[in-house]
């Protein structure tokens, strides 16, 4: 991950699953946490996605915003968004520049696919300061799911 602990975390614009356009930067004042997930409708991206609607609300108490991002196109991710009933926020990095921005893309994939965002947690501060990161090696395995609610409840 090019993304390092202490840095502030870089501005991206895209848009979300419901068409409108986000920037992080308008998120100053929350607490951010950046799921990258290779593929909608998956296995692991669901369960891991899942585990964090089912615990949304702690993130709520916590100040934080949960953005998930994925190269997945905005209807693609908003049909999965409605099927898993998430309640935050899917951004579709459909041209790869977020993803490459930190640092956490497959330039080649399964089944010759290539520019797939990595599974990796960023959790920002309310600052905009990057305060924790984590890529997983393997997409077929979750995140520190414990760390990564750690790590939030650290920032206060």
């Amino acid at each position: 991950m090019s993304i390092a602990i202490g840095q502030n975390a870089p501005d991206f614009t895209l848009f979300t699953s419901d068409k409108k356009e986000l920037t992080l930067s308008s998120l100053k004042g929350k607490n951010v946490v950046l799921l990258f997930f290779p593929q909608a409708f998956t296995g692991t991206c669901t369960e891991e996605l899942c585990h964090m609607r089912d615990n949304l609300s702690v993130y709520d108490s916590l100040n934080a915003e949960i953005i998930g991002i994925s190269v997945d196109s905005v209807f693609t991710l908003g049909k999965w968004k409605d099927d898993e009933k998430f309640g935050f926020t899917l951004c579709s990095d459909f041209n790869k520049e977020v993803s490459r921005l930190y640092g956490v893309i497959y330039e080649n994939w399964i089944f010759g696919m290539k520019g797939v965002s990595m599974r990796a947690v960023v959790v920002i501060d309310a600052e905009g300061t990057v305060r924790y990161t984590e890529v997983v090696e393997n997409p077929g395995n979750l995140p520190d799911l414990a760390a990564l609610k750690s790590a939030v409840e650290q920032l206060g």
